[in-house]
């Protein structure tokens, strides 16, 4: 029974961490019809940006941890925003374009981090002579039914569950979320009446910048290092994540990307465990794609969360 708590928890802290991610992208492709292939790099340089400040600040692990946080979200957004502006912004009417644009995007970021970092994985949080890194609070465990549970699993599901909540309130009851639905539905009329569009949409970017920055910053507090390779092995389970959950669906996108997760930890531990088979879980979520595609090829709820 420990064992399936511990699985089960830890699932659903990968999950958490899936969502930040595909929210990013559900909510830039469902409201902005832009597949942005360079989002693992928002990933990567929000979890070395927040490392950085780690490395360069000397305070006391809550607040150091608080302001490297904030440097990635920061960063993130920046980053989010600039690849909007000059990129992506002049071919909204070329998707294919869009696409070539944000993969070579994505390889020029990818290689920037080997030259700046170097391959070999920091850890993080680095605080230089100190054997612990993070808050006390957050190395302590609790135990369910038996199973110690490390604490930074809770604030990573906690932080994913504030972020639906936001998103959704965000979308339906504020006037930014308003003007960016009615953009998309119909963007020449929303500037007929006198609102630019374009900046609402590079705020759109901006945000799921930050969104997949914080993943990048949780995934480090979840693996306790950073490589330059986080943001695409994390890429591929969120846009695994948005293709179950539906193109566009925030809610669809945090229901999947709890299946994800849990049916990932499941494999891995009892296909090992049975089977002696390393790598289960990624077999076995590919499965859980295959199977969604051939029943419901659109997704859990292909609609965009209004």
């Amino acid at each position: 029974m420990s064992t399936l708590v511990l699985l089960t928890i830890t699932g659903l802290g990968l999950g958490a961490l899936y969502f930040l991610i595909a929210s990013g992208l559900s909510l830039i492709y469902g409201l902005m019809g832009v597949l942005n292939f360079a989002h693992g790099a928002f990933i990567t340089f929000g979890a070395y940006a927040a490392w950085w400040i780690t490395t360069h600040v000397e305070a006391s692990a809550e607040a150091e941890l608080i302001l490297a946080t904030a440097f990635g979200l920061v960063f993130g957004a920046v980053l989010g925003a600039l690849i909007e502006l000059v990129f992506i912004r002049p071919l909204y009417r070329r998707p294919i374009e869009q696409v070539l644009v944000t993969v070579g995007l994505a390889l020029a970021l990818g290689a920037l981090v080997f030259g700046i970092w170097g391959a070999d994985p920091k850890l993080f949080p680095d605080r230089p002579g100190e054997e612990i890194s993070l808050p006390s609070w957050m190395i302590d465990t609790t135990t369910i039914l038996g199973a110690r549970i490390p604490n930074d699993r809770f604030v990573e599901i906690a932080v994913a569950v504030v972020v639906l909540a936001g998103l959704t309130a965000f979308l339906r009851f504020t006037r930014i979320g308003l003007i960016i639905r009615a953009g998309v539905e119909n963007r020449s009329m929303v500037t007929a009446l006198g609102i630019d569009v374009r900046k609402t949409f590079t705020f759109v970017f901006a945000v799921g910048g930050a969104l997949a920055a914080l993943a990048g910053v949780l995934s480090g507090i979840y693996f306790s290092t950073v490589d330059p390779g986080r943001g695409t092995s994390l890429l591929i389970f969120a846009f695994i994540v948005v293709v179950i959950g539906g193109f566009g669906s925030i809610g669809g996108s945090a229901v999947a990307a709890v299946a994800v997760g849990l049916v990932q930890q499941y494999a891995n531990y009892y296909a090992a465990d049975w089977l002696d088979w390393s790598g289960a879980g990624d077999v076995a979520v590919m499965f859980l794609l295959a199977g969604v595609l051939l029943l419901r090829p659109e997704g859990l709820a292909p609609k965009v969360a209004h």
